[in-house]
């Protein structure tokens, strides 16, 4: 099922390796996203492209000011100028091993900071799900392969997170500080659909937005894990979602390149598609 007037365009025509970790900076009223394997961070300001370049792996933020972002990287934590382009290294991440970098993040309601790590060669078992919060960075999670999903429910009552190799998107409850109380539980199991859960959102309604690696597409499941909605997308790996613009109704979509053998021209750009939920605003992580 589609939902109606979903119609895709092109946001920005430079193709990723793989687009990810895609955000709205409610100040600067932009969109920023990153191309991981490329090591850049990529906008559009004044409907012009921009870009950083890193010199190594980016792949996701949190907006901390007006012209400032937390940025997790393949070996740390760090404060980023856009303007200046100062970089400020907040807390190492995984510096001691080669074969890991970041993959998918959000700031969570109370100004912390989630951020997973993975293999390099997606390599079993290899990474990791961390919280860095007033200063500590903490571990949560062990054992991942390909982290995915980190998201919020409206109040922050739980957080989701998927490990994308298991093809399940799991549910933790949140004490009143942000970490997780008892173990997690499944929230979407997707195997015998054999769907590939990758980066997701969630909106004011509560309602889940979860691209879905390899199949093209975004789909909607509400607060109780029943499907609702999908919106197709031209590019095969759809990546990760995020909410922005005026009214917080427009849905940005990351894709890759990454892994196709035989790339189209749709695969790796970065889509948006006007809908009827609204979005939560992005909250500012504290540093």
């Amino acid at each position: 099922m589609t939902m109606a007037h979903t119609e895709s365009t092109i946001f920005d025509n430079r193709p990723c390796t793989l687009g990810e970790g895609p955000l709205w900076h409610p100040l600067r009223r932009q969109f920023f996203w990153f191309d991981i394997l490329g090591n850049r961070l990529l906008s559009r300001e004044n409907n012009q492209p921009r870009v950083w370049q890193f010199e190594e792996n980016v792949s996701a933020a949190g907006w901390t000011g007006q012209d400032t972002l937390l940025i997790a990287s393949e070996t740390a934590l760090f404060h980023f100028n856009l303007e200046t382009k100062k970089q400020e290294i907040l807390t190492p991440l995984e510096a001691d091993l080669a074969h890991t970098r970041s993959n998918d993040g959000r700031a969570d309601p109370w100004g912390g900071f989630w951020i997973g790590t993975m293999g390099k060669n997606s390599d079993p078992g290899a990474g990791a799900i961390y919280r860095w919060y007033q200063g500590e960075l903490r571990q949560l999670r062990a054992q991942v392969t390909v982290p995915n999903a980190i998201c919020f429910a409206p109040g922050g009552a739980c957080a989701y997170f998927a490990d994308t190799s298991a093809r399940q998107i799991m549910r933790q409850a949140l004490d009143d500080n942000g970490w997780p109380i008892g173990a997690a539980a499944v929230f979407l199991d997707l195997r015998a659909e054999g769907l590939k859960p990758d980066g997701a959102v969630i909106d004011s309604e509560g309602c889940m937005w979860n691209a879905q690696w390899g199949a093209g597409r975004v789909a909607r499941y509400d607060a109780a894990g029943t499907f609702m909605a999908a919106i197709s997308f031209p590019a095969r790996n759809t990546s990760c979602p995020a909410f922005g613009g005026d009214t917080m109704q427009t849905l940005l979509m990351t894709s890759a390149r990454q892994k196709l053998d035989l790339p189209t021209d749709h695969d790796g750009l970065t889509y948006v598609v006007d809908v009827k939920a609204k979005g939560q605003l992005e909250t500012r992580v504290l540093v």
